[in-house]
């Protein structure tokens, strides 16, 4: 009898390898509701953000260049667009893409030095008119750049009656009008940084017969490199993208930028051509991609330090 029991007893005992938990539906279900829903959301994000860059991919290799041909994507595939865009005469999209990047560089790297000049300033000293100042670049910020396109234009006009250089068509004046447009921002975005730098360091280095000069260049600046890297990727992107103030400083086709060479393409009704705006839209985004991936690693602190304060 005691041996039937034990028998039996063995033979509905889990066997050693046999796991005694959940199932693998439960232990799936489990790992969903902690993790997995965070790939999923994942996934649909990248199909969301990814499907208009293969869009226009697609739409840039279709040589017909309308928007009905441009529904099925990948049907014609050919490079004849980015071949017809460097041989134009009438828009010679060269020239806007070298505007673009000389443009765009020099006025980050003029926006990052300005910035950081300004906000060291209202960060380490104290003058009268300091906070009035802060304040005041707040305000000014909040009206956009679009409602001052007028005094822009009759300014530059002005300007360039006495200096040509200044004036109206020149690729300088359009650089110094995204000078003064971004610079209250960026004072006030490096200000909240600088104020995350320790003071004492400054004194220590007073202490050592250093003065403000040779403190901004050789201590402030280096630790501020994450805020800097984040300005002067906003200030490409920005000059890059932006439209209203360079088509209204820049009239000369040769002197003009991609954002507002590339509306040719499509803004008249009866010789839009979706394939060559695709193609130059693609290349356009390569400068980008080269200064975000450069300044990358930089961009998360930059963005995460700067709202300390």
């Amino acid at each position: 009898m005691v041996n039937q029991t034990q028998t039996q007893a063995l033979r509905t005992a889990p066997s050693p390898g046999r796991s005694i938990g959940p199932s693998r539906w439960t232990r799936a279900g489990l790992w969903f509701r902690r993790t997995g829903w965070r790939h999923l959301v994942g996934i649909v994000a990248c199909i969301f953000a990814g499907f208009p860059i293969l869009y226009v991919l697609s739409a840039s290799l279709n040589e017909q260049g309308t928007l009905i041909s441009s529904n099925s994507m990948f049907s014609s595939v050919s490079w004849g667009n980015y071949f017809q865009l460097f041989h134009m005469p009438q828009q010679p999209y060269g020239n806007w893409y070298i505007n673009t990047i000389v443009i765009g560089l020099l006025t980050a790297a003029m926006s990052v030095f300005l910035g950081a000049l300004a906000a060291y300033a209202f960060s380490r000293l104290r003058f009268t008119g300091r906070r009035v100042g802060l304040l005041a670049l707040i305000l000014v910020q909040m009206f956009p750049q679009v409602l001052s396109i007028v005094a822009i234009y009759l300014l530059l006009d002005t300007l360039g009656e006495i200096s040509p250089t200044l004036g109206i068509n020149s690729r300088l004046a359009l650089i110094l009008v995204y000078l003064g447009g971004a610079l209250g921002t960026n004072t006030y975005l490096m200000y909240g940084f600088f104020n995350t730098v320790p003071k004492e360091i400054d004194e220590a280095a007073e202490i050592d017969g250093a003065g403000h000069v040779r403190i901004f260049f050789t201590i402030i600046l280096p630790l501020a490199a994450p805020i800097l890297a984040v300005i002067a990727l906003l200030s490409f992107i920005g000059t890059v993208s932006e439209y209203a103030v360079a088509s209204t400083v820049l009239v000369s086709p040769e002197k003009q930028t991609l954002a507002v060479g590339l509306y040719d393409f499509v803004s008249q009704k009866f010789s839009q051509n979706w394939g060559l705006f695709s193609a130059g839209a693609v290349l356009a985004a390569i400068p980008v991609v080269v200064v975000f991936f450069f300044l990358q690693r930089y961009i998360v602190s930059g963005l995460t330090l700067g709202s300390v304060k």
